[in-house]
């Protein structure tokens, strides 16, 4: 009895361990860049595009405030000695309220691009996911993993061009 409990613990995991790589030895596995995949659509290519135009007014007044402030800056060293105490106090206290505008402005425009490119990359990111999902059905997939995970695999696994491919005509620019 004793001889028997032995051998079936020195079995039984021996046992599950083939059938475990058998089932491994059948599993039909992909590899995903998700992020290159998302970002290389047309839909992000045109999106980040859009937001370029849309923004481009307030960076180039934002660039105009910057050109002014270098303007004061210039005028306070070049004068230095030359203007009143008032008028170089003047000078100074435009330059101050022109800085702080400008950066107000700076951090309400990354604020407000950052705000923009998260609803883009979370609507395409989850357009993205139906469409591995649809690849990896077509493709007999078992597992698509995410290239961040894994350490080592066979360019041929890897579907990220497939995914992008396939979004794009899931999803075409308007």
């Amino acid at each position: 009895m004793v001889v028997f409990r032995a051998i079936r613990s020195l079995v039984l995991p021996a046992v599950f361990l083939a059938g475990a790589s058998i089932a491994l030895a059948q599993l039909k596995v992909a590899i995903i860049n998700l992020q290159k995949a998302v970002l290389d659509t047309a839909e992000l290519t045109k999106a980040q595009k859009d937001l370029e135009a849309k923004f481009k007014p307030r960076q180039d007044q934002m660039e105009a405030i910057q050109k002014e402030l270098q303007t004061i800056q210039t005028q306070l060293q070049t004068m230095a000695g030359k203007l009143t105490p008032a008028a170089e106090q003047e000078l100074t206290i435009k330059g101050q309220r022109r800085q702080r505008e400008l950066q107000r402005m700076t951090e309400d425009l990354q604020g407000d691009v950052d705000r923009e490119r998260q609803d883009v990359l979370g609507r395409s990111a989850k357009r993205m996911e139906e469409v591995v999902k649809k690849v990896s059905e077509a493709g007999g997939y078992d597992v698509v993993i995410d290239v961040t995970n894994a350490v080592f695999f066979k360019p041929a696994l890897e579907i990220t061009k497939t995914a992008t491919v396939e979004y794009d005509k899931a999803y075409p620019v308007k």
